[in-house]
């Protein structure tokens, strides 16, 4: 049972924060300093340790804070030395961004903005024994469209599009933002780059349709297609290319372009096949696909 200590500003209140002060955040038990707490005094933990907001109490006394406990341990660690130490690989970035912004702990913020801007596009680290899992599929449309050669000279043509769809899980969510950082669409607007979604279930769902040579780009657009593109240049790019901006992004034509890049990143982040189907023989032509990091 929580208790609710809502007389913050009496001296039974003050009297009861005393060194050491436990915490349980979020199940999660540590031990600190008053001094540690309210170092950020403009912070919600400031608030909460000088008395402005009333704190709870769990059933053996510790101060009880409903947020993420694993991820607690960085920003106490943050406040005793004022320097945010981050293991290698480390895949919850946005979930600490997150837990310091409710917090309001500032200068922690900047320092996950800088570190951010620093991590490298490949990872080289994460979590072993995380999972991919892949499923695609296409699907064939029959498109008709009218077709202008004058002012009221109109021809109608039939083509077909071919649809791609992806559905692709991954548990590591570090590995979701860099396929995001991989891949772009290609619209009437410029690149854009995907998004999960819905990234607390680490999902990332693709769709594309590439264009046929005879559908015009304006009735392309009309449809709102989008194309998808490998934002990232190979690696046997000539570096004058790409500086002089001769380079352009490579489109993904069909369903085993996909397959052969999204390989490409999974393996160099140590991603290895565990299960193809329907023919672990013909990986590029799968309908399922999962890997394993090892």
């Amino acid at each position: 049972m929580l208790n609710l200590n809502s007389q913050p500003d009496d001296n039974s209140n003050r009297n009861s924060l005393q060194d050491p002060v436990s915490l349980n955040v979020g199940g999660e038990i540590y031990t600190t300093t008053l001094g540690t707490l309210t170092r950020c005094r403009d912070s919600m933990l400031g608030a909460m340790f000088t008395g402005q907001i009333p704190v709870l109490r769990d059933t053996r006394g510790n101060v009880f804070i409903d947020r993420d406990g694993k991820v607690f341990r960085y920003i106490l660690n943050y406040l005793r030395s004022s320097s945010l130490d981050l293991p290698d690989g480390f895949s919850e970035l946005a979930l600490l961004r997150r837990e310091a912004d409710f917090f309001q702990i500032r200068p922690l913020l900047e320092e996950i903005h800088q570190y951010d801007a620093k991590v490298p596009l490949s990872l080289r680290g994460g979590p072993l024994g995380a999972v991919i899992m892949v499923k695609v599929d296409s699907k064939v449309r029959v498109l008709h469209f009218n077709l202008r050669h004058g002012p009221e000279n109109y021809e109608l043509r039939t083509c077909s599009v071919r649809a791609f769809t992806v559905d692709l899980f991954c548990t590591w969510t570090a590995f979701l933002a860099l396929l995001c950082e991989h891949f772009s669409y290609r619209t009437p607007q410029g690149l854009m780059s995907p998004h999960p979604c819905n990234p607390k279930q680490n999902r990332l769902k693709l769709e594309w349709v590439p264009r046929p040579e005879e559908l015009p780009q304006d009735q392309y657009d009309k449809q709102h297609y989008r194309g998808l593109t490998v934002s990232n240049p190979p690696e046997d790019s000539q570096s004058d290319d790409i500086m002089n901006g001769h380079w352009s992004p490579c489109e993904i034509a069909d369903m085993q372009g996909f397959v052969e890049e999204l390989l490409k990143v999974s393996m160099a982040e140590g991603f290895k096949i565990d299960l193809v189907t329907p023919d672990p023989a013909e990986v590029l032509y799968c309908t399922s696909l999962r890997l394993v990091k090892c």
